[in-house]
């Protein structure tokens, strides 16, 4: 199984905290979003692996530590997704980017899928698949289902916020992909949304209905 990881820091808790009000502005909101994945990506980053290298400094010369070149790729789930990537991207820069767009189906209420876009490589990149929330399960499951069709094979989940229902069914579709959230919430509501929880996440980002 996978680790499940819920990355507590008191910088991470306060943000959270004023991203869930309903009084938070789009500006606020897309701001805090940004904050905290970089905060998380640090606990998310941990396992990169590291070689030794020779350098000189001004006093003299020494072996460090620095990242191996391990490939890295953040692909956002659509559209609220997308609000995560700058922040993961200010702590690892050189990250490739990909795409998956999902809509949920009116009758079904299942997600579909209508877009994906990835790297040429991504077979042989870390993959951070990122959404802020993990509500049922469906939209993860899906992106790791797209991921894996196309050769993925190491991959993580990032949320801000989920949802006992949505934690467990992703680790029954894909017990071997290691998932990240800020805050783990109470349950699912009637209507698939995470209590407490913060709302539509892509609404408060973008500033739509």
């Amino acid at each position: 199984m996978g680790k499940f990881q819920v990355i507590s820091h008191p910088l991470i808790e306060h943000k959270l905290s004023i991203l869930r009000r309903t009084t938070t502005s789009t500006k606020d909101f897309r701001e805090l979003v940004n904050e905290i994945a970089m905060l998380m990506g640090y606990e998310v980053c941990r396992d990169l692996p590291l070689e030794d290298v020779e350098i000189e400094t001004p006093i003299t010369k020494t072996i460090q530590k620095q990242l191996t070149g391990k490939k890295l790729a953040i692909v956002p789930i659509l559209r609220a997704g997308i609000g995560m990537v700058d922040g993961l991207l200010s702590l690892i820069p050189a990250a490739k980017v990909g795409h998956i767009g999902m809509y949920r189906d009116e009758e079904t209420l299942t997600p579909v899928e209508y877009l994906v876009k990835l790297p040429d490589d991504i077979a042989r990149r870390q993959i951070l698949l990122v959404d802020p929330m993990l509500a049922t399960g469906g939209s993860a499951i899906l992106g790791v289902d797209s991921l894996k069709k196309r050769g993925a094979s190491h991959i993580k989940f990032v949320s801000l916020v989920a949802a006992p229902e949505g934690v467990k069914a992703l680790q029954e579709a894909h017990p071997d992909v290691d998932i990240y959230t800020a805050a783990l919430d109470e349950k699912l509501n009637e209507n698939g949304y995470i209590v407490p929880g913060l709302g539509d996440a892509g609404d408060r980002l973008f500033g739509t209905k």
